[in-house]
């Protein structure tokens, strides 16, 4: 079959036209990006969830405790991903209540909540179309978490914001690294095979471009930027891709790599700076001592040590993000809701 010129012409101009409509959003001047910010830099506070797999665990695993993060326990206790897997069986946290969660959040003084849809298990808070491995695959299937949440946050006045990790210790990309000292380095530092990180890297972004098409994300809050295989030029490229999807979206700087990358906010984790630094940042701290629901961590935060990290980041012009981390069942822990509403109430006393 021939294939005319001027068809050829055609689709090339078509392409150019395409390529032309990419901005580079790493140019974006600082005017733009103040306008772009300006809500969440009037925000100050935020919520955390972590919720997935791990929740139901609680941090423990055949009759141990994971002395770490509740939701790192496949790390911890060298679980292989298949056996891991095999939670989605039993992921079912009916009593999951968005409407309490952001209305708590409300009440709390919070004015944007960020929730993990894809921690670093793998496992994803949405029925995607790309994988298996994700909440439709469970007996919770017909209800949708990320929807619920995000209906929620319009309703109470709140926006709306997704986790995702970069590093993903269930996709067939990536292998545990046999070269770890320690069960948490095997995981943390995972292998991508060879010649299959631009699979990987095209489904992250169906996956990220669903997180945008479905709930309408103004947040996206990454992670796992330290691992080897992942760089600067990747981060740009991912920061780009997303900043075309939805201009006015904001991003954390671990979409590269943290420790050069400040766009759009900085993002210390369980401290913060001494001083203010000169650009964006938010401060993300736990409300115990993990991230995820673990059972037997008690060490409660007292209202006043919260309200006084809140001040303290707020008078360096940073934001705080407090984390929640649900049981299995979707429940929030009774301290947690507590130790919130005690926040909110001294924030309307001041």
């Amino acid at each position: 079959m021939k294939i005319s010129l001027t068809f050829l012409f055609a689709i090339t101009s078509i392409l150019v036209i395409k390529a032309q409509d990419q901005r580079n959003f790493l140019n974006e001047t600082p005017q733009e990006m103040a306008e772009r910010m300006s809500w969440w830099l009037e925000a100050k506070y935020g919520m955390f969830i972590h919720f997935g797999l791990y929740s139901q665990l609680g941090g423990e695993w055949q009759g141990k405790t994971t002395p770490g993060y509740a939701e790192w326990i496949q790390a911890s206790f060298d679980i292989p991903a298949q056996e891991y897997a095999m939670l989605v069986n039993t992921f079912n946290p009916k009593d999951f209540d968005a409407d309490f969660i952001a209305k708590t959040a409300k009440e709390a003084g919070m004015k944007y909540i960020v929730i993990t849809s894809k921690h670093h298990e793998g496992f994803c808070l949405w029925d995607s179309q790309h994988t298996n491995f994700d909440v439709a695959s469970t007996p919770f299937n017909g209800r949708d978490i990320l929807a619920e949440l995000s209906v929620a946050c319009q309703k109470h006045g709140l926006k709306f914001g997704t986790y995702y990790s970069i590093i993903d210790w269930h996709h067939g990309s990536q292998e545990r690294n046999i070269d770890g000292p320690k069960n948490s380095e095997r995981w943390s530092q995972i292998r991508m095979k060879t010649n299959r990180k631009a699979q990987y890297v095209e489904y992250m972004k169906n996956q990220i471009k669903e997180l945008i098409d479905n709930y309408d994300t103004d947040i996206l809050w990454f992670d796992g930027d330290w691992v080897y295989w992942w760089n600067t030029l990747d981060g740009d490229d991912l920061y780009n891709y997303v900043r075309n999807l939805k201009p006015s979206i904001i991003i954390n700087n671990r979409v590269s790599k943290r420790p050069k990358f400040k766009k759009d906010f900085g993002t210390p984790e369980q401290k913060h700076p001494e001083t203010s630094p000169n650009y964006y940042w938010e401060a993300c701290y736990t409300l115990n001592t993990s991230w995820g629901y673990k059972i037997k961590d008690s060490q409660w935060k007292s209202p006043q040590v919260v309200y006084e990290k809140l001040m303290d980041i707020n008078h360096k012009e940073g934001n705080l993000l407090l984390n929640i981390g649900p049981d299995g069942n979707g429940n929030v822990p009774e301290e947690s809701v507590k130790i919130l509403l005690e926040v909110g109430e001294m924030l309307r006393n001041q």
